[in-house]
C-alpha cells in the first residue's frame, strides 16, 4: 500500500530526531507521506534502525544522517547529504540549569550552538534548495521559553528567544516566495526523558505520580496536562500544509495555556 498523504513527494529533514519530540515529529511527517531524514550526533545501529522502521511502517523513504549540531560544518553537511530539503525542522536542543553567575561557559557555548546557531546554518544551506524547488517550509521548534523566561535557564531562554527572532527574519526574507518560516513553542511535553524523571521526583517530594505531574512538573502549565509528541508532530504537519501557506513569521504555542498567564 503506497502512502498518498498530503506531504507525499516532499522531503523533511528533522534535526535531533532519534528520540523525543524530534522522533515524534518525524513519525507524523512520515505518516503524512513525507520522506524523512533523521539526525543526531551518534552513529549507532539503532539510529539507522529507526529510519528503517519508519520507512517500513509508513511506506516512505527514511534515512539517518549523523551530524553534530554543535558544529557549523556538520549542520550544513546534513542538508547537503540529505540531497533534498523541502521541509526543514530545526529541533535539536540541550539544556543546563544554573544561576547565571555560576553558569559554565562551555555549557553556555554548547547550548547557543546546538539550540540556536545550528538553525542558522541548516536554514542557510536549505533555502537555496527550497528556492530551486519552488516551495519550502522552515519550522523551528522553539519553546514556551522562547516567549517567556524562568530563572537558572539563561542560555536556553536566550537561545529559544533567538530562534523566535530568527524565524521572523527568515519569514520576512522569504515573504514573497512560496516559502514560510514559523516557530512552534511547546510547553512541557511527555517524552521518554521526562517520563524517566517522574519516579525520582515522586520520591523527592513524597507524592503520588498524579500529584507530581500536576503540582510539580506542570506547575506552570494551566491545563495540567503534558503535550504529546504526536500533538507537536501534528502542529508541524499543519504548518507544512497548503492551509498554512499564509502563516509565516509567527509562533504557535502548544503549551496548555502557559504563555497566556
Amino acid at each position: 500500500m503506497s502512502n498518498n498523504g498530503p506531504l507525499t513527494g516532499k522531503t523533511a529533514v528533522i534535526t535531533g530526531s532519534n528520540s523525543g519530540i524530534g522522533l515524534g515529529v518525524a513519525r507524523e511527517m512520515a505518516k503524512a507521506g513525507a520522506d524523512v531524514v533523521l539526525n543526531s550526533f551518534s552513529d549507532r545501529e539503532e539510529d539507522h534502525a529507526l529510519a528503517t522502521e519508519i520507512a517500513k511502517e509508513f511506506d516512505v523513504k527514511a534515512t539517518y544522517i549523523a551530524a553534530d549540531m554543535s558544529k557549523a560544518d556538520d549542520c550544513r553537511r546534513l542538508i547537503t547529504d540529505a540531497g533534498a530539503c523541502d521541509i526543514l525542522i530545526n529541533n535539536a536542543g540541550i539544556q543546563h540549569v544554573a544561576p547565571i553567575d555560576e553558569f559554565p561557559t562551555a555549557k553556555w557555548d554548547a547550548i547557543i550552538a546546538i539550540n540556536m546557531s545550528s538553525a542558522f546554518h541548516t536554514t542557510a544551506a536549505a533555502l537555496p534548495m527550497m528556492r530551486a524547488a519552488g516551495w519550502g517550509r522552515v519550522i523551528n521548534i522553539a519553546s514556551a521559553h522562547g516567549l517567556t523566561a524562568s530563572p537558572y535557564k539563561s542560555a536556553y531562554v536566550a537561545a529559544k528567544h533567538g530562534i523566535v527572532g530568527m524565524s521572523k527574519t527568515v519569514a520576512l526574507e522569504t515573504a514573497q516566495e512560496p516559502i514560510t518560516c514559523n516557530a512552534v513553542c511547546p510547553g512541557y511535553v511527555l517524552t521518554p526523558l521526562v517520563e524517566a524523571q517522574i519516579p525520582d521526583t515522586m520520591k523527592e517530594y513524597d507524592m503520588s505520580r498524579e500529584d507530581v505531574i500536576k503540582n510539580v512538573m506542570l506547575k506552570r502549565q494551566p491545563s495540567k496536562e503534558f503535550a504529546t509528541v504526536e500533538q507537536l508532530g501534528g502542529t508541524v504537519v499543519f504548518l507544512a500544509s497548503d492551509a498554512a501557506a499564509q502563516i509565516t513569521g509567527t509562533t504557535i504555542s502548544v503549551d496548555g495555556g502557559w504563555t497566556a498567564l
